[in-house]
């Protein structure tokens, strides 16, 4: 049981959670992610850890509550507890030695960025951070990725924060304005990124990218996370969730990601239902 320290509405969908969970904080790391049951009754999701503070013993956790299982997550509050909760999993990202860096986030993918920038900038690297949102409303982290960021890009698709645009535009014009990055960090929709990386190919700039794909055990065991890259299966429990973004078959991963969209749906459906009832 791992306590909930404290939670709040980053926006209409968003939420943050800070739990009590020492020994995940001991040992996390900047790309990292934890499996969790919010309840008894519940499925096993993956979260990326959004932050760690080691003296505290707490994890941070940002979620969108888009399906039944963040829906349960969601309803818990300050003082409830997190059923179980099992990691860190999975490798860290790879951050040391870099000299100039360019940090894509889109949407829920920024606080996974989030902490790839804040590590990458408190260890000597210059940092440019292009952040991507729908809309003004959905905005997440502005203040924390600024204060860790060399230059912010942010980025909505339809303008409302007086600068619209795609992630892709930003990133091309800081490029084409003369920045030489060592490495390019993208995390966010599948598509998303393999767009970024199509990007990046143009100009043969190494790309990292964090892969969300169907997870169970977190352990390589049950085999959900499979993903193609270089023409080869990959865990991406075990073998990542980082790997060469030029070498992802990201158009597999997007058909993988959609098996059980209509099962979750139900699944939504039925638990409003019961919300609503009760």
């Amino acid at each position: 049981m791992y306590k909930i320290i404290e939670k709040r509405a980053l926006n209409r969908d968003t939420i943050f959670i800070r739990a009590h969970a020492p020994y995940v904080a001991a040992k996390a790391l900047p790309g990292q992610f934890i499996i969790l049951r919010p309840t008894e009754d519940s499925e096993r999701i993956p979260l990326t850890i959004a932050g760690y503070d080691r003296k505290a013993g707490t994890i941070d956790l940002i979620f969108q509550t888009v399906g039944a299982t963040t829906m349960k997550l969601g309803a818990l509050g300050e003082g409830d507890y997190i059923k179980d909760l099992v990691g860190p999993l999975g490798k860290p990202t790879e951050l040391d030695g870099y000299k100039s860096a360019a940090v894509v986030g889109g949407g829920l993918g920024c606080a996974i960025a989030y902490p790839q920038a804040k590590y990458l900038s408190e260890h000597g690297c210059r940092v440019d951070i292009i952040a991507g949102f729908r809309n003004k409303d959905l905005i997440i982290l502005e203040e924390e990725m600024r204060a860790c960021a060399d230059r912010l890009v942010l980025l909505t698709d339809d303008g409302s924060n007086g600068n619209k645009g795609l992630v892709t535009d930003g990133l091309r014009a800081l490029i084409e304005d003369g920045a030489k990055y060592d490495v390019v960090i993208a995390i966010g929709p599948p598509i998303m990124m393999k767009f970024v990386c199509l990007l990046t190919k143009e100009y043969g700039i190494k790309t990292i990218v964090s892969l969300n794909p169907i997870m169970i055990d977190g352990t390589g065991m049950c085999g959900g996370c499979r993903v193609t890259v270089g023409g080869e299966m990959k865990f991406a429990c075990v073998d990542g969730p980082d790997f060469d973004g030029h070498l992802v078959d990201f158009d597999e991963l997007i058909r993988r990601n959609a098996m059980y969209r209509e099962k979750e749906i139900h699944d939504c459906n039925l638990l409003k239902g019961i919300a609503s009832d009760g």
